[in-house]
């Protein structure tokens, strides 16, 4: 018969029951399996997302054995937790009391998003008093009942929590704002660490490569072609944000979640932006001037430096290929603007006629159109005079490639410098992008070739 069974019929009986196993050495020993346990788990994926892959069938195994583990180990501390001696005497209800001695009842387990918490600086506090093991703190109370309803949970070697899924999505958000030029890409998921796709470069025009149609006299045998296919492979490359947070900006929620939410994201929107627009294609997306498929347009004879001509949109226009100019977009550093607006259609003319000014003149605002396509200033766009200071792009001719159902992912640690009384917070982002076209393609008829991205040449 087991011990707690021989305890009751002792009990009542009237008999004695003799001292058994201290319950809290036996929980003190649980909670330390429950943090081996969670340590083993994410080192394993830890291990795989440094390695940029996904986790192996004999890793899986040993993730989902962590798992029910730590479940196991959870049921035992919370069945345990209310043998646990409490403040000056052993009570006989689990419910923690206040220091005033007034039972305070205990939070039920919730699946709310948010976890109780009204903003992600609370939880940010609540992070550090559990690491600080002031589990009377009501935020480590809530993080302690909402432990199950989470993956990445506990009291693991960082210390950490996994950060609420409201929390998360909050700040994705704000990474995808419409400013951010991610959005307008053709944006594709995998489910692996890489996407591997056929495509087929040839031209509906072409003569020589690929399908080919051709007119047939009666009874003359057609011409056997088949398809040109080439296959193109992208990998994911990891974005990643480091942000040390003092402990005196903890003791401040609001300012702390005013402060993450707008310096991290911004921060990862520039990097997403500067990436589209000159990203090397090595361990970051290729960039629009360095594609192969770039087309770039000479500046005009006796050019002055950082100038823009209507001469310089009107032949980046005629090398924009057609189908591309519904969904095109001016892409332009902020300080080509003053040049737009005193563009000219003939810059030699005596008496110049604007080329982009709106319909009321000056006192209006501009529709931010130029021929009939949307100006949009990036940061990222070169300065003025240099390449890359106007770029004419469909950025649905763009792919952008993400891990299928991960958005941004959120760890907070104190380990990392703790000799300086530092919160850690960390945001990765996996994201990979490269354009579509291999290459500029030549036309039916003319030697002028055609692309979904043209850019102005640096003005002498």
């Amino acid at each position: 018969m087991k011990k707690a069974s021989l305890a009751l019929l002792a009990c009542a009986a009237g008999l004695p029951i003799f001292a058994m196993a201290d319950p809290a050495a036996m929980l003190e020993k649980l909670r330390a399996d429950l943090t081996a346990a969670r340590t083993g788990s994410e080192a394993i994926v830890a291990a795989a997302d440094d390695e940029g892959r996904d986790l192996t069938p004999e890793e899986l195994k040993d993730v989902e054995a962590f798992a029910d583990k730590i479940k196991g180990l959870q049921r035992q501390i919370d069945a345990r937790s209310a043998l646990v001696p409490q403040g000056s005497g052993r009570r006989t209800s689990a419910e923690p009391a206040n220091k005033d001695g007034i039972i305070i009842p205990a939070q039920a387990r919730t699946n709310d998003g948010r976890m109780g918490f009204r903003s992600f600086g609370e939880f940010a506090q609540s992070v550090r008093n559990h690491a600080r093991q002031r589990y009377d703190d009501d935020g480590v109370k809530r993080l302690m009942a909402a432990q199950t309803t989470l993956g990445n949970e506990g009291t693991g070697a960082d210390g950490g929590f996994a950060v609420p899924p409201d929390f998360r999505q909050s700040i994705w958000v704000k990474v995808m704002d419409q400013e951010n030029l991610l959005t307008r890409c053709d944006q594709l998921e995998t489910a692996s660490n890489s996407m591997t796709y056929p495509k087929d470069e040839t031209t509906p025009w072409d003569t020589t490569n690929g399908i080919q149609v051709n007119w047939e006299g009666e009874g003359q045998a057609p011409t056997v072609t088949k398809p040109q296919l080439q296959m193109a492979t992208i990998r994911l490359a990891k974005l990643m944000a480091l942000v040390p947070i003092s402990d005196e900006l903890l003791d401040d929620a609001p300012g702390l979640e005013s402060w993450l939410r707008a310096k991290a994201p911004a921060k990862m929107q520039a990097k997403i932006n500067t990436a589209i627009i000159s990203g090397t294609g090595v361990g970051q997306p290729l960039g629009i001037l360095n594609a192969k498929s770039l087309i770039t347009i000479s500046a005009e004879t006796s050019q002055a430096t950082a100038t823009i001509y209507f001469a310089n949109i009107q032949k980046m226009w005629a090398r924009l290929y057609a189908p591309c100019r519904r969904n095109a977009v001016w892409l332009i550093n902020q300080d080509v603007e003053p040049q737009l607006n005193a563009m000219a259609f003939d810059p030699k003319a005596t008496s110049k006629v604007p080329a982009y000014m709106p319909p009321g003149g000056l006192s209006e605002s501009p529709y931010g159109l130029l021929m009939s396509r949307p100006v949009v200033p990036v940061e990222a766009c070169s300065t003025i005079g240099t390449a890359g200071d106007i770029i004419l792009a469909d950025l649905t001719q763009y792919m952008a490639l993400k891990k299928a159902g991960q958005d941004i992912r959120t760890d907070v640690s104190m380990h990392l410098y703790f000799d300086q009384a530092l919160m850690a917070f960390r945001f990765i982002f996996r994201v990979n992008g490269q354009p579509y076209w291999g290459d500029s393609m030549s036309p039916q008829n003319g030697s002028n070739t055609r692309s979904w991205a043209v850019a102005l040449a640096t003005r002498p």
